[in-house]
Parts: structure tokens; C-alpha cells; sequence
């Protein structure tokens, strides 16, 4: 459960620093968040939940 709600937020600060440069506008991140919506509810969100999962992992694992 944390790891989804640090995703999340994450995933929302991208989308602001994106919008706030220019890069994506509003229309585009409301059409990015419909797909996760979408992309949730279908057969493929436990591929994406586990591969979200395993690269959390290995960025985890990395020592600088």
C-alpha cells in the first residue's frame, strides 16, 4: 500500500513539473490519467503492478 501511494505521488509531481513547463498540458494529463484508470481495470494492471513492484526493488537495491 505504501509503495502505491509513493508511486502516486511521484507520478503527480511528474505530471505538475511537466505541466508547469510546458511539456504537457492540462488536456494531455487528464487523458493520462484516464488510461491508468482504464489500464487498472483490466487483465494487464497485475503485469503492471508487478513489474512497478520489481523495479521499485531494484532501485531499492542500488547503492550510490
Amino acid at each position: 500500500m505504501a509503495l502505491s501511494i509513493s508511486a502516486v505521488v511521484l507520478l503527480a509531481v511528474i505530471v505538475l513539473i511537466l505541466i508547469r513547463k510546458g511539456g504537457m498540458r492540462i488536456p494531455h494529463a487528464v487523458v493520462c490519467s484516464l488510461l491508468g484508470f482504464y489500464l487498472a481495470g483490466t487483465s494487464i494492471a497485475p503485469s503492471i503492478h508487478s513489474s512497478g513492484r520489481s523495479l521499485a526493488n531494484l532501485l531499492s537495491s542500488l547503492s550510490f
